[in-house]
């Protein structure tokens, strides 16, 4: 599958389920280990959760499996890894504080703005 269109899937799963800043950051030049990430918030565990198991179904109705998922019993941040794309489903306060958007924009090619509510 092509990029965009995996990005489209899980950028529409994420607003489906009424994602908070949702961000997408292509890291192509800065990391080996996927193309880009995207970075979206919720505002309770429930609903970090829920985002989450929706990227997946999703992704799975378009015949992709995630390689893993990560910290879905706890849902402060759960990550989500499908290859060219690392999804991370944040509380606010988790997000603020490890601040990936800092982190790996900083030395991208370019945050590429998906802003929402």
């Amino acid at each position: 599958m092509q990029l965009e269109a995996l990005q489209n899937i899980v950028v529409n799963a994420l607003e489906e389920v009424k994602a908070q800043d949702i961000e997408v950051l292509d890291v192509r030049r800065i990391a080996s280990f996927t193309d880009l990430m995207i970075i979206a918030s919720g505002a309770s565990t429930r609903q970090v959760k829920a985002l989450a198991d929706k990227v997946v179904e999703k992704c799975a109705i378009a015949g992709i499996r995630p390689l893993g998922v990560e910290g879905q019993q706890e849902a402060e941040w759960v990550l989500v890894d499908l290859v060219d794309i690392v999804v991370h489903v944040m509380l606010p306060q988790t997000r603020d504080f490890y601040n990936l958007e800092k982190l790996w924009a900083a030395d991208s090619t370019r945050a590429l703005r998906h802003s929402t509510g």
